[in-house]
């Protein structure tokens, strides 16, 4: 089956931290939500007259917070659609959904997809648009910096004791894939491999899918682990809002690599977002159009 290639009418993205200081469990705190309130409603202004349905989607920090269902009423009222919050399972199957169209020529094989998020890290793999597995892993980059606060950068280059301390707890969190067989192919979905691609090119924007390595990552992680977070965010092609976090998603990234026993994977745009859309038409009846059809996919992440 020739993965198809939806096009992407408007895709925007603002971090803004709503897991900020949750740790494993707790409250969102006001700041974390009220920026994220605001952006929502900011991407739901500039998407007016660009969709014909809108979905709002929560992933690894609604999860774990106590006071999610309260943040939710929240977002119903800004949106007028419900909030609905994807467990760690379904996350990896909607981010293995987006990513099968990052592949040229699939002709059914196994493939699979690691989507590194602030809170969680997914995995699946399959040879069909539905998973033959899916796993959800309690690390993720906002989470990774949160418990070895120097790789955040504010404090001046990273010390090597510190990137150890890192690799061993993404190791540890990561150890069921360990437990996956091998793949043919695989993606990385999310901002951390997204940002890592851009940095790699030196440009601002990625292509729908660029060959990352894991030489390529650890001498980014090298490049900003050596800089104080003030030029990181210089760099070109990463965002001032995620140099801070970055490295810890690198690191997770590789770990995970390193776990599957592979050195090399696609960095890809179509992600989570990508994927729940392709789900809902999927569900709905709508089979998968040929390369080159008429598909048109919207999203906003906040």
């Amino acid at each position: 089956m020739e993965p198809e290639k939806p096009r992407v009418e408007f895709a925007r993205s603002i971090g803004t931290r709503l897991g900020e200081g949750l740790q494993e469990r707790g409250h969102l705190g006001d700041e974390p939500m009220q920026r994220t309130l605001d952006a929502v409603t900011q991407l739901a202004r500039a998407m007016r007259g660009h969709y014909v349905r809108m979905f709002s989607i929560g992933t690894s920090a609604l999860r774990r917070a106590d006071n999610g269902e309260a943040f939710m009423e929240r977002v119903h009222e800004a949106l007028g659609v419900s909030l609905r919050v994807l467990s760690g399972e379904e996350e990896a199957a909607t981010s293995y959904r987006g990513a099968l169209t990052a592949f040229d020529n699939w002709r059914g094989e196994r493939v699979g997809a690691i989507d590194v998020g602030g809170g969680s890290t997914e995995y699946a793999f399959g040879d069909s648009v539905a998973p033959e597995k899916v796993l959800s892993c309690e690390i993720g980059a906002v989470r990774l910096t949160e418990a070895v606060p120097e790789l955040g950068g504010r404090d001046g280059p990273v010390a090597p004791d510190a990137l150890s301390r890192a690799a061993s707890i993404a190791r540890d969190a990561l150890r069921p894939l360990a437990e996956c067989p091998p793949v043919e192919r695989l993606a990385l979905a999310g901002g951390s491999a997204t940002t890592t691609a851009a940095i790699v090119r030196e440009r601002t924007a990625t292509p729908l899918s660029f060959r990352l390595t894991r030489a390529d990552l650890q001498r980014t992680l090298e490049r900003l682990c050596a800089m104080k977070l003030s030029e990181r965010k210089k760099m070109v092609g990463i965002k001032a809002q995620r140099a801070d976090i970055l490295p810890a998603g690198i690191v997770v990234l590789d770990a995970a690599l390193e776990t599957l026993g592979r050195d090399e994977a696609l960095a890809t745009t179509a992600d989570l977002l990508l994927g729940y859309l392709l789900q809902q038409r999927d569900a709905a009846g709508q089979p998968p159009r040929p390369p080159g059809g008429s598909n048109v996919a919207k999203g906003i992440h906040s």
